[in-house]
């Protein structure tokens, strides 16, 4: 019983060391972000790439998402009744599944949405995941046209639910 006991102790010491380890090798952090992002890094794995340096590379099929200064509906277009912004890395397999679903979302609404992508792993997008005080990515963040943020939702957002959001936004 007692051996039984220190088997299971050595076990989740060694796990969390493993967990550890991986998640400080891990390129999963942005300032504040380090702890969570960290852990899900740690148990997720990151496909064992790099934090890249430079800016981000995108792939060709992926539209071109602007990054704006600091107030992020200052510049829109007039017609632009929503400000979509997703924030997460070319990296992470979770983001790279809203690649597409942003494109639906400016082929569908045009003017209507503005659509901006940080990658928080990169030095130019850092700042946005300390500024949004993101936890985890993806994450997307809805603006009204006023700059004021309506909604917030984590994790990978399906066409379907995000274009409920933007109905709650007043884009038709």
């Amino acid at each position: 019983m007692k051996l039984a006991k220190r088997l299971i102790i050595l076990a989740v010491i060694a796990a969390a060391a493993m967990i550890w380890g991986r998640a400080r090798n891990c390129p999963c952090e942005s300032g504040a972000l380090t702890l969570p992002l960290a852990f899900f890094g740690g148990v997720f794995g990151c496909g064992g790439e790099k934090a890249p340096t430079g800016p981000a590379a995108v792939d060709e099929n992926s539209t071109k998402h602007e990054n704006t200064g600091h107030g992020d509906t200052k510049g829109a277009a007039p017609g632009v009744m929503v400000t979509f912004i997703e924030i997460g890395s070319v990296n992470c397999i979770p983001c790279r599944m809203m690649q597409p679903v942003m494109r639906r979302i400016e082929q569908k609404y045009g003017s209507r949405v503005k659509v901006i992508f940080y990658d928080i792993w990169t030095p130019e997008g850092r700042p946005y995941g300390q500024k949004y005080g993101i936890q985890a990515i993806p994450t997307q963040v809805f603006l009204d046209r006023n700059g004021k943020e309506y909604f917030r939702h984590l994790g990978y957002f399906p066409f379907e639910e995000l274009e409920q959001v933007l109905e709650k936004g007043g884009v038709r």
